[in-house]
């Protein structure tokens, strides 16, 4: 497109400088077409060398003027002019300034050499005119080629932002799932396993069908926690972004979680050291998490083993440890952990799990009370 019409350009430069001369009173030599034709064909390379079109274009609009020697042939200088114009478009504003004050004085002391009377003549000052007019109107195309672009830069921006927060949206509430599942139905699963564990203990001498029934229990709930965490893995990526934690509950409900776990049969004290202090919903929240997911993996990995929880409440933060004496290990490679340390993170707090040098497993966990 753009090489049909720097030909269409070319082409109508060469056919106004013949009709410049074409007066009727001068015909067309060969020498005179040759030079119309080398002003004029350069211009289908005025993209690619915009500097060498100008000058070829001026040296032989010049030649052809000076062989005209007289009547209105200023239409010759129509190639040059276009020159100029890609000159200006392609090239910031100080230099095509200087190369087209250089080509507009140059071409009027060669039309004055010999003539100083026509220095303001009516043909110097219409050349002065249009050479300013051509590096105007480069100057002007090659601003709006630069609005387009960056206008077309900040859409592609735009649209890709959107993609981004598109994705993050999508991961956020996939990890939302994620966690969702593991604290609360792991959680249920797991204490349905224990309970029905706990049962089959305390029933004396129950029917078959009885037995067999809590078996199935058992083995379903234990089956349904497997594919649980299949789906927990499988909704959690490696490099997921921390998301906030949302509302649910929160340490307010703590008595109700600690009496379902006694329920199964889990020893559990809670001591409290200071008075409880305020907290953001979201550390409230996640203060929650961490002591319901430590509990189930208690009950999980080290059933009949004591937990002892420790609240710490201070000024500015508020501090859990909780400990068992089981040897807790397999779950410190497990979803639970990862979720726990995340949701920690998400509110600006910290997080530390393992197992203990002289056995059983630690969780600690450091998580900012609300400033007044």
């Amino acid at each position: 497109m753009k090489a049909l019409a720097d030909g269409a350009v070319a082409g109508a430069v060469f056919v106004a400088t013949l009709l410049g001369r074409a007066d009727g009173d001068h015909l067309h030599d060969g020498m005179s077409v040759l030079l119309a034709a080398a002003a004029a064909a350069p211009l289908l390379l005025r993209r690619r060398f915009p500097y060498t079109v100008l000058l070829v274009s001026t040296v032989a609009a010049e030649a052809y003027m000076f062989r005209y020697r007289g009547g209105n042939g200023i239409l010759a200088l129509s190639a040059p002019l276009v020159a100029l114009y890609t000159v200006a478009e392609r090239s910031d504003r100080r230099r095509s300034l200087l190369l087209g004050g250089a080509v507009v004085l140059a071409v009027g002391a060669f039309h004055t050499f010999g003539a100083p009377h026509r220095v303001l003549g009516p043909e110097n000052l219409t050349l002065v005119a249009l050479g300013a007019l051509s590096v105007a109107a480069g100057t002007a195309s090659r601003h709006r080629r630069r609005y387009l672009a960056e206008v077309v830069r900040r859409v592609h921006e735009t649209e890709h932002s959107r993609e981004v927060d598109a994705q993050r949206r999508v991961a956020e509430e996939r990890l939302r799932i994620a966690r969702d599942l593991h604290d609360s139905v792991g959680h249920q699963l797991a204490l349905i396993n224990v309970q029905a564990g706990v049962a089959a203990y305390l029933l004396t001498d129950p029917a078959p069908e009885v037995r067999e029934a809590l078996r199935h229990v058992r083995d379903g709930s234990r089956a349904a926690l497997e594919d649980l965490r299949d789906s927990v893995g499988l909704l959690r990526q490696p490099g997921d972004a921390t998301a906030p934690t949302e509302p649910a509950a929160g340490l307010d409900g703590l008595d109700d979680l600690l009496a379902s776990f006694r329920r199964t049969g889990l020893h559990v004290d809670l001591h409290r050291d200071g008075p409880p202090a305020a907290l953001p919903r979201p550390a409230d929240v996640t203060a929650y998490r961490v002591i319901q997911e430590a509990l189930t993996n208690a009950c999980k990995h080290a059933t009949g083993e004591p937990v002892h929880i420790t609240m710490g409440f201070g000024r500015d933060a508020l501090r859990l440890a909780i400990v068992n004496g089981g040897p807790l290990v397999r779950a410190a490679s497990g979803h639970g952990i990862a979720g726990m340390r995340e949701r920690v993170a998400a509110v600006g707090g910290s997080l530390e799990a393992g197992p203990r040098p002289d056995g059983g497993f630690l969780v600690t966990a450091t998580l900012p009370a609300a400033t007044s």
